[in-house]
This record gives C-alpha cells, structure tokens and sequence, in this order.
C-alpha cells in the first residue's frame, strides 16, 4: 500500500510558494503521492502545474477535480498540459461534486449523473490517450482532437461511492478516490463493486485511493472533536452521508484515525488488507501533535 499527504490549500500572497514548499516537504520526507482538493480556492491543475514543475519525483494527484464545470475537452487539454509540466507525474481524480454546489451555486442541471459521467469520460478519455473524440450524447458532445504535447496517457480516478459510480469507474477508470468511507464500506461496499467491475470489463486491478483525517495525539477524545468541527460540513451531503450510514458514523469525529503511534499505524495498516491500495493522510493536527503524526506516517514507508 501506498502512502501519501493531502496537501492544504493555503492562503494570502505567498499561496504558491507555502504549496510548493509543502510538495517539497512530501516529497522529502519519502511519500508516493501528494494531492490537493479543487473547492473554492486554488484552481488545483493550475497549482499542481506551477509547484509540481519545481518539485521533481513525486506524485500529484487531483481529489478531485469537479466536471460539470469543464466541458472534458477543455479538462482534457488542460491536464495534458500539467502533466507535460510536471513529467507525467500528474494523476487526474475527477467528480461530480453535488447538487448543492453544481445546481443551485454553478447552475448546471445535476440531474442524470451516472449518464453525464458515463458520457463525459466518453469524450475525456480518449483525448487523455491522444485520441480524437466523437460522441453525440444526451448530456455531453464533442467531435475534437487536441494537439497538446507530451507523453503518453494522462490516468484518471473518479470519486465513486454509489454502486453505479462504482462499476463506472472499474470499467473506465483506474480507480477510485475515497473521502468519508470507512473501513468497513471499503472492505464490504467500495472494493469488492470495483475490482469485480474492472475484472468483468478485463482492466487491471483498479486503484483505491482512502482519503481520511490523521492525528497522533495522547488526547484522542478532543482531536475526535476538532475532527467532527472541521469536516462538519461533509456529512451533510447525501453522497457522504450514504457512506456514514454504510460505516454507522455520526460524521467525520467516528472516522478520523486517532491515537498514539501504535494505534494510528495499527489502524492504517489495516487498510493494506481490505483492498486500499493508497492511504491518503489527511493530517489536522497542530503543534506536536502534527510532528507526531507526521513521524508517524514517515515510520510507515519503510
């Protein structure tokens, strides 16, 4: 199993140079993976394109990147052109955000999802392996090709929860990408959906990337707060609330990783064995608590 950091968007003037030294961080410190969350803030190709071509070697990673917004053509042509900066190294995690966001904040119809995306990877994928595109669908069309340079294909992950989604992604995709699943729904739900999807459509084993909140502390009982406070939003949205109620989780407080060494690196271990093939760490923690868990996750890559 793999082991990576989510990185945190940050803010003000000196944006780009903290995100570039955060990359540089990981990559140091010896992590396969760094990605970074497309919301409100940092365009995050446009991020990963500007610190990822000034920090060589690692892995960066969209978790992910909203569709309805980018007609796939331009995502396509927009990722071929990180991926040239960044030497191949950019890996491409896409969704469709939710109803709340793309409907009543962009104004898009969120309506027909699994057909929309069904569609757009229709067109999207093809142009991530320099192939032209054809499709006259119901959602989405295009009839383009893209002259954008680089090397080889551009791999994609869709952030799949629903059983739909899921057999979406093992028959198109290279995996999925996981935040707010627990241990159970991966074991129970996420892995088995996939990897029989993926074996059906003869694709290799499809990547699962679990994205959860880290913190190392000797106080487990507040970091379990602090962790319900900062992902509090997320359980309100049905996608994410699904898989709570798949977990039996109130919210994030039930699914964050915490305790002391042994049982942080126990608990992440663990997810080796129920099919994770990457564990993200979404590390909160602040003072010696984040040097704990940061020790921590560097002690697992051995």
């Amino acid at each position: 199993m793999r082991i990576g950091v989510a990185l945190q968007e940050p803010s003000g003037p000196e944006a780009m140079t903290k995100l570039r030294d955060d990359l540089q961080r990981a990559a140091d410190d010896g992590f396969s993976s760094a990605w970074l969350s497309n919301i409100f803030g940092l365009d995050a190709l446009t991020a990963l394109a500007v610190a990822g071509s000034q920090v060589p070697g690692i892995e960066v990673g969209t978790a992910v990147v909203p569709t309805y917004p980018r007609h796939p053509a331009a995502l396509a042509q927009q990722a071929r052109t990180v991926a040239a900066a960044v030497d191949g190294r950019l890996v491409l995690g896409i969704g469709l955000s939710h109803k709340i966001v793309i409907d009543d904040m962009y104004g898009y119809d969120f309506g027909r999802p699994v057909l929309y995306m069904r569609e757009y990877l229709a067109v999207l994928l093809p142009l991530l392996n320099r192939q032209q595109a054809d499709v006259t669908g119901t959602t989405v069309s295009a009839h383009i090709g893209l002259s954008t340079p680089g090397a080889g294909p551009v791999p994609v992950l869709l952030a799949a929860l629903g059983e739909q989604m899921l057999r979406l992604a093992g028959e198109q995709a290279g995996g999925t990408i996981l935040w707010m699943t627990g241990p159970a729904t991966v074991r129970d739900h996420i892995v088995p959906v996939i990897t029989a999807a993926a074996g059906a459509a003869g694709r290799p084993a499809p990547r699962v990337v679990c994205i959860l909140p880290v913190c190392v502390t000797d106080d487990p009982d507040s970091a379990r707060e602090r962790a319900g406070r900062l992902f509090q939003g997320y359980g309100q949205l049905p996608s994410y609330r699904a898989m709570l109620d798949r977990e039996g989780a109130a919210g994030a407080a039930d699914l964050a990783i915490v305790g002391d060494e042994a049982v942080v690196g126990s608990q992440i271990r663990e997810l080796a064995g129920i099919g994770v093939t990457d564990f993200v760490a979404g590390e909160y923690a602040r003072g010696e608590d984040a040097a704990r868990t940061r020790a921590l996750l560097r002690s697992l890559l051995s």
